[in-house]
């Protein structure tokens, strides 16, 4: 697998497995995770798959998950 890093296309990212919520909707409005062997965490949307892949350390997922688990994110759902 290539270097991983911002940006690049979520294509170039051999061998990765995507997975999403078993929330997510029929219509493909997903968000999709990717674990890599260096332990960084790769992010698409699933209306792309071939677009844009961010990048995250574990680091910086740990803290938008517990962000999440806190409901600090609410406000961009809530009507």
């Amino acid at each position: 697998m290539p270097h991983a890093y911002n940006g690049m296309a979520a294509t170039d990212l051999i061998g990765a497995v995507w997975r999403k919520s078993r929330h997510s909707n029929s219509q493909g409005s997903c968000v999709e995770f990717a674990k890599l062997p260096d332990g960084g965490v790769a992010v698409r949307n699933s209306r792309h798959p071939d677009g844009p892949a961010l990048v995250y350390t574990p680091a910086e997922i740990e803290a938008m998950l517990l962000g999440i688990k806190d409901g600090e994110f609410d406000y961009l759902v809530d009507g």
